[in-house]
């Protein structure tokens, strides 16, 4: 008994040791990447353009109203389309076709972000330009499958009672799905759209091939190519200039900032759905 008990308490010590690890190495890159960035943080780096030449300071205001038309046209398009695509696999599809569409949704979602890029140069860059427009659907590529899956798998612990008690009351299919299944699993659907946008927010390669011929002023047409952070970041940090160096650290912590912040709501909506909903957390 002594025995098993040691092996046990060297176990949990062992377990331990390791989520420590994993969230020192967490602190640690968000904290070096801090302390390289902090100079350049300033109200002139979030509401400025880039200096131009001969000029110091400056910001990177373009990226940032770019990245956030690019996702919020991407979360347009790969919200409605997730939603339905998972209420048909959960609610109408034959149970065949739906393993068979959650088989290639997981596939979709493990496909290189830079081969989802070079699919949308080609077939929307090639023969006319770069545009926010093409990027904003790159970025809805990769968002589609998170978004699909997460709305599945809530729809699947909605409680079958609710159901059949809608259809005890002669209420159709579509109408329980839209007035009973839908609003219970909200929480859920928001918790995937969270995390797609966190992912979404922070690529680069699709953005490389899509929108990143861009000028220096502020874009707000997704006709045209938009700026990006993560595509900042990039084309900084191959400068040979300090002060561009330093603003790529600074980009790259307030994307860090925002990944964590929209991971932290993304799990409380999570544990408000499942309290909801009654299932285990």
């Amino acid at each position: 008994m002594a025995l098993r008990k040691l092996k046990n308490r060297l176990f949990e010590v062992a377990l331990t040791l390791a989520a420590l690890v994993g969230v020192g190495l967490l602190a640690l890159v968000v904290g070096s990447v801090f302390l390289k960035g902090v100079g350049a943080l300033g109200w002139s780096f979030f509401t400025k353009g880039p200096a131009i030449f001969g000029e110091s300071g400056g910001g990177i205001a373009p990226a940032f109203v770019g990245t956030f038309l690019l996702v919020a046209v991407a979360t347009a398009i790969a919200l409605p389309a997730g939603v339905l695509i998972a209420i048909y696999v959960s609610e109408f599809a034959p149970r065949r076709l739906a393993d068979q569409v959650r088989l290639w949704l997981d596939v979709l979602n493990g496909f290189p972000s830079i081969v989802i890029g070079i699919f949308v140069f080609a077939l929307l860059v090639v023969g006319h330009k770069q545009s926010g427009y093409a990027g904003s659907f790159a970025l809805a590529v990769i968002m589609l499958p998170l978004v699909s899956r997460a709305t599945t798998e809530v729809l699947a612990l909605v409680p079958n009672d609710l159901r059949e008690a809608s259809y005890a009351l002669g209420v159709s299919n579509w109408r329980t799905v839209l007035s009973i299944v839908l609003p219970s699993a909200l929480g859920g659907i928001l918790t995937g759209t969270t995390l797609a946008i966190a992912r979404a927010a922070g690529e680069t390669a699709p953005l490389l091939f899509t929108s990143a011929i861009v000028g220096t002023g502020v874009v707000w047409d997704p006709h045209d190519a938009l700026a990006s952070i993560p595509v900042t970041i990039f084309e900084y940090s191959e400068s040979p200039d300090p002060a561009l160096h330093e603003q790529a650290w600074a980009a790259a912590f307030v994307l860090i900032a925002f990944v964590l912040v929209t991971s932290l709501t993304a799990r409380f909506l999570l544990e408000r759905s499942r309290r909801k909903l009654g299932a285990p957390s």
